[in-house]
């Protein structure tokens, strides 16, 4: 099999890395595990970067290196697909995959958006009502699917303007992306973040204090992103001529009815939900693990006489393949963090860096990370450790640059490729849509605007909320 440039140049890459690692005279204090690890992790790393090969059979090969040289025990790398967090998403994707079976999705976005009278007003109220989805559907590839037959009805009725539909088409994945940070389900890339976290700092966050946390910086930035995308696409003249979309519209991309009586089994769904999300945000009162909740609402949703869905449909829109690389990454975690090698790596940092600057640089890094990593889990497994060992070092609240960098890297909206969101919306046959030129004047746009407003909550409202700057 032949290479292409950049996969020669990357395996060179790694190579190098190895091949000095190896050498026991360099890098002294480094011990042998702390080597194993940091040469599993900067294969890893390349092979994300340079090759094609699925995410997760890397990340498989990674944790199965680092158990055979006794790195990390079998029990450290099969313990974590027994992880709480693993276990939440798989529930969350069942409760998911019974809201989609009833359609309140869609009477949701027939409620939400039939109100729209301008195109501004179209455009906030797509954007709140995207913002909602995050608690319904995890991972934003589901949240992308869910929301495509409504803006497919949207461009149907606004076929005549061809800039609108085009404006719209860009601004579905980007609040999709950027509003993911709201809950702790948001991505996979939030629980890999939690248990780095865990692992190596003792500090828990639970679905609470994500919310509190990121429910505001989803809120701001997911509008900001809406007001960003309608002026950079389109024309004063498309903004002041009015808009009209009905319930009608909605109905002929939906199989289920979306206006009159609810149905018993949308009732039940929707209290379902309802009750699930307020026993998340109520865990310091009840005590009941995030995971729990979810379990007992999987078992209410697929049961044969409360449910909407059976259990067998359910478990087939779990991302399988999501959990195994989210587990096999968090035992990569553990090696970086108990071998010492994470330590290591940010050891040579000057320790009196500014706070602001140091999360500045996390904020950019982490921000540019997806030209390079297209994968969002990927990015928070390489770059967590690293940030959380390196804040450490710093004095700065490990808490608060883990949550920084997670939040920046959920930007990925630069080329078509850079995140499944944006593929998705990029290539609809019979619907204009956006180009790539399209994507790079937005991205030049909203990048830094994004980056700014996550420093700016990393210094001055997440204190407020309970999570300084500095260790405490």
């Amino acid at each position: 099999m032949s290479l292409n440039p950049r996969q020669a140049a990357t395996l060179c890459v790694a190579l190098s890395l190895c091949a000095l690692l190896c050498v026991p005279g360099n890098f002294p204090g480094l011990g042998g595990d702390a080597r194993l690890t940091l040469a599993v992790f900067a294969l890893a790393t390349c092979a994300w970067i340079g090759t094609p090969i699925d995410d997760t059979y890397i990340a498989l090969g990674a944790g199965l290196a680092l158990t055979v040289t006794g790195v990390i025990s079998s029990e450290t790398l099969f313990g974590t697909l027994g992880d709480s967090t693993v276990w939440l998403l798989i529930c969350a994707f069942v409760l998911a995959a019974a809201v989609t079976r009833t359609g309140l999705a869609a009477r949701a976005a027939a409620f939400l958006v039939g109100g729209a009278r301008t195109v501004r007003q179209l455009v906030h109220l797509t954007t709140a009502a995207l913002v909602v989805t995050a608690f319904a559907v995890p991972a934003t590839s589901g949240r992308a699917a869910l929301a495509l037959p409504v803006f497919l009805a949207l461009a149907k009725v606004l076929a005549d303007r061809r800039r609108l539909v085009v404006m719209l088409a860009l601004l579905f994945p980007t609040v999709i992306l950027l509003s993911a940070v709201a809950t702790l389900i948001g991505a996979g890339a939030h629980l890999i973040t939690v248990s780095v976290l865990w692992e190596t700092t003792g500090e828990r966050i639970d679905f609470t204090q994500w919310l509190l946390l990121g429910l505001p910086l989803a809120v701001v930035s997911s509008h900001l992103a809406a007001e960003t995308v309608l002026l950079t696409t389109t024309r004063r003249a498309d903004r002041r001529t009015p808009v009209r979309v009905t319930a009608d519209d909605i109905q002929q991309h939906s199989e289920q009815p979306v206006t009159g009586p609810w149905s018993p089994a949308e009732s039940r769904c929707a209290l379902l939900l309802a009750t699930v999300v307020v026993l998340w945000c109520s865990e310091p009162l009840h005590q009941v693990s995030p995971a729990v909740v979810a379990l007992i609402g999987a078992v209410v949703a697929a049961s044969p006489a409360l449910g909407t869905v059976r259990l067998k449909d359910a478990l087939r829109t779990v991302p399988w393949s999501l959990l195994l690389f989210m587990a096999a990454t968090m035992a990569m975690g553990v090696a970086l963090a108990d071998s010492g090698a994470a330590r290591w790596l940010v050891s040579g940092l000057p320790a009196d860096v500014d706070p602001w600057l140091f999360l500045a640089l996390v904020v950019v890094v982490s921000t540019a990370a997806h030209l390079v990593l297209q994968s969002r889990s990927a990015r928070s497994s390489v770059l967590v450790p690293l940030v959380v060992a390196a804040a450490v070092g710093a004095g700065v609240n490990p808490v608060a640059a883990a949550l920084a960098s997670t939040a920046a890297a959920g930007f990925c909206h630069t080329l078509p490729a850079s995140a499944k969101p944006v593929t998705l919306f990029a290539d609809l046959p019979g619907t204009p849509t956006y180009t790539p030129r399209d994507l790079l004047r937005l991205s030049a746009v909203l990048a830094p605007l994004t980056a700014a407003l996550v420093l700016l909550f990393a210094l001055a409202v997440w204190p407020l909320l309970g999570v300084p700057v500095l260790t405490p």
